[in-house]
């Protein structure tokens, strides 16, 4: 962030991303409909466009604390979503409920100390938590055409990129390609491209062939606690008891 504005992070990321789903699979998706493009442009939106410029936007105006909480609401947005949209798929369960009240709990306890609120911030957040809510469930509308998923994920990604250019027009970018000669420039960007977006989306997206929309998307839950574990072995921040109440609260409720 110190060379690129958020919106140039975002769209450098996800082209790496689908240069890189290329050259995995170069073939083209055939036997696509009309109606069918409309859902990848609608994931594009949704699941590469919107939810990070929301997100980033959020980060802008509360703390990364509030934002990592109030966007693990989005399995509750999913599960209520496929709920009435999708009648007859992953029916919602008490334990459901039970397993995200205890999830929330946990994820307060990370950062409770630390919270404060911004409602420019905080709604800006909740937003983005529903707005990846409707791309599990158009994910999910995606996995059942049959196509194969990389073509589907980089399909999704073209979109992404072509509704970013605005946003990326106004934004007053700089062309100025020596920035990516810097080694943690170009290696942040290239984790954030093959990793973050093309090898997570792709999981992602088969995760709710197999899974379904809600099962997946609690699994969101569990972002916070690896978080922990890597911090305390690669960068030797301290295990707390409250990250411990934390950790325990979260694996809890993801089992319920």
């Amino acid at each position: 962030l110190v060379d690129f504005q958020p919106v140039e992070i975002l769209f450098i990321r996800f082209m790496m991303g689908f240069l890189a789903l290329l050259a995995v699979c170069p073939r083209r998706l055939q036997g696509v409909t009309r109606r069918q493009e409309g859902l990848f442009a609608l994931a594009g939106l949704c699941g590469v466009c919107l939810y990070y410029l929301l997100e980033n936007i959020a980060l802008t105006y509360t703390m990364a604390s509030n934002v990592g909480v109030i966007i693990s609401v989005s399995p509750c947005f999913t599960a209520l979503l496929t709920h009435f949209l999708m009648r007859g798929e992953d029916r919602l369960r008490p334990t459901f409920f039970a397993g995200f009240a205890v999830a929330m709990a946990g994820l307060i306890s990370f950062n409770g100390s630390a919270l404060e609120l911004d409602l420019r911030g905080d709604l800006l957040a909740l937003l983005a938590a529903f707005v990846w809510a409707c791309y599990a469930l158009l994910s999910r509308k995606i996995s059942a055409l049959g196509h194969p998923t990389v073509l589907t994920t980089r399909r999704t990604f073209f979109y992404g990129l072509a509704f970013m250019l605005p946003a990326l027009m106004v934004s007053g970018v700089r062309l100025e390609l020596t920035r990516l000669t810097a080694p943690v420039n170009l290696g942040n960007l290239l984790f954030l491209g093959l990793g973050a977006s093309a090898l997570c989306f792709v999981t992602w997206n088969f995760a709710v062939k197999a899974l379904g929309a809600v099962k997946t998307s609690v699994y969101i839950y569990l972002v916070p606690v690896i978080t922990v574990a890597a911090s305390v072995a690669i960068l030797d921040e301290p295990f707390t008891w409250m990250t411990g109440v934390g950790t325990a609260l979260t694996l809890m409720g993801l089992f319920l």
